[in-house]
């Protein structure tokens, strides 16, 4: 789908998804117990792929007007009767290739081409380390996957700047282990922020696990034979803040004069993406934070570029890119060499992708500086590479470009916020499709 957005000016009320972090992680959870209840799920292209694969382990999941009913597979999962197929959704591989390392017998995951092309390696060791077998069939770590288990538990090792996601997977599994799982970490660790999700959704479940440090090294343990039992049998999914991101984004460039761009659904969590409200504060914009109610208001604000590290919020990345080609001044985005392995290379893209809209762009292995000032924004056509967040990222500087901005790929915003280009419309902005 093609959807063309042209210079625009914002006002009004926009609720943000809820977490698609959070989501997977609860149904997943939900997965593991006897049953529970998930209430306000972003309901997603993703989320969808971690529904079925609990469904593949024996569990089934059905869809409700407000929430999730899950009823779990307790803590042993079944032998998938196919493949287990994830489609785009990375989150979904990872977590459940430890919840296949359970089962006994052998599990085969795939996605598509780019869910084929992301690194597993070093969990597919730890499975391996834990006693059980975990293959890539092509050899080189990726997708297709072949597991086998069941693990029983024990300690292993891993580097830290691959993917948070490989400490959630094994945390999440090894609580329902007979000995418990400890991760130590080679190297620190990227996106640690994530690894709080799940330390915060553990505990909601009524399972215990943490952070410790040993020997001038970092490990995260969950004890084992653990049961996932939430409070009341349900769980509640907080709102999104990488979704957030592109709102408040959106009515920082774009928001009419003496009107504000209201977010609703903003409440505190672990979710590290929280921190876009200091980047934005920080870049000069004139954002208030109602944590209470949360409520995010946000005016249209002459930006300025700063230095931004987004080593453990990497999804952040499209967000300030675009941001940085509207502001005034040098917009370094740095530690960033690992969002180069989501669903596409999220560092080239920006670039590349800013570029043909008019931005000066420069990068490096592990650094993108948009240079705000060398920069004429004046619209075009560019390519949303089957990346939901370069979609919206390039949407909201499509808002301030000085004409129309054809972006296509654009119907992959299912992936974490379906209703993104209706929200958009909702608050005033030009959108064809």
């Amino acid at each position: 789908m093609d959807v063309e957005i042209s210079p625009s000016t914002l006002s009004g009320v926009a609720r943000a998804p809820s977490s698609k972090s959070y989501t997977h992680r609860a149904i997943l959870a939900a997965g593991y117990s006897g049953g529970a209840l998930v209430y306000d799920p972003l309901v997603s292209a993703d989320t969808k792929a971690t529904m079925r694969a609990v469904e593949a382990f024996g569990g089934d999941v059905t869809r409700e007007s407000d929430h999730l009913d899950v009823d779990g597979f307790d803590g042993r999962p079944e032998v998938p009767g196919d493949v287990v197929r994830c489609a785009n959704s990375g989150t979904t591989m990872r977590l459940v290739t430890a919840t296949a390392a359970l089962a006994d017998g052998t599990t085969v995951l795939t996605g598509d081409d780019s869910l084929r092309s992301r690194p597993h390696g070093p969990l597919l060791s730890a499975v391996a380390d834990l006693g059980g077998r975990a293959e890539s069939t092509r050899g080189n770590g990726q997708a297709p996957l072949v597991v086998e288990g069941p693990i029983s538990g024990g300690t292993v090792s891993m580097p830290g700047d691959v993917s948070s996601q490989f400490v959630t997977a094994l945390l999440m599994a090894g609580a329902v282990t007979e000995d418990g799982i400890e991760v130590e970490l080679e190297t620190e660790l990227k996106s640690a922020p994530y690894v709080d999700i799940t330390l915060e959704l553990l505990d909601e479940f009524g399972v215990e696990a943490g952070k410790r440090q040993a020997d001038g090294r970092d490990s995260y343990c969950v004890e084992g034979s653990q049961f996932y039992e939430p409070e009341d049998g349900e769980y509640h999914v907080p709102g999104d803040f990488s979704s957030i991101s592109y709102l408040l984004a959106a009515g920082a460039v774009a928001a009419e004069e003496d009107e504000t761009v209201r977010v609703r659904g903003a409440y505190p969590s672990a979710q590290g993406d929280s921190k876009i409200v200091g980047v934005l504060g920080r870049m000069g914009a004139d954002v208030d934070w109602n944590r209470d109610d949360g409520i995010l208001t946000v005016e249209r604000s002459s930006l300025s570029g700063v230095e931004v590290d987004v080593g453990d919020t990497p999804d952040l990345l499209p967000t300030i890119a675009a941001l940085g080609a509207i502001a005034d001044g040098e917009t370094r985005i740095v530690n960033c060499e690992h969002v180069r392995y989501k669903e596409t290379d999220r560092v080239t893209a920006m670039a590349e992708e800013l570029g043909h809209l008019g931005a000066k762009t420069e990068e490096s292995a592990d650094t993108l500086t948009v240079v705000g000032e060398e920069s004429d924004l004046s619209g075009g056509v560019v390519d949303g590479r089957g990346d939901h967040r370069i979609v919206m990222a390039l949407s909201v500087a499509a808002l301030a470009c000085s004409g129309p901005t054809m972006i296509s790929g654009s119907e992959h915003v299912d992936v974490s916020f379906p209703d993104f280009f209706d929200v958009l419309y909702d608050l005033g902005a030009t959108v064809d499709r």
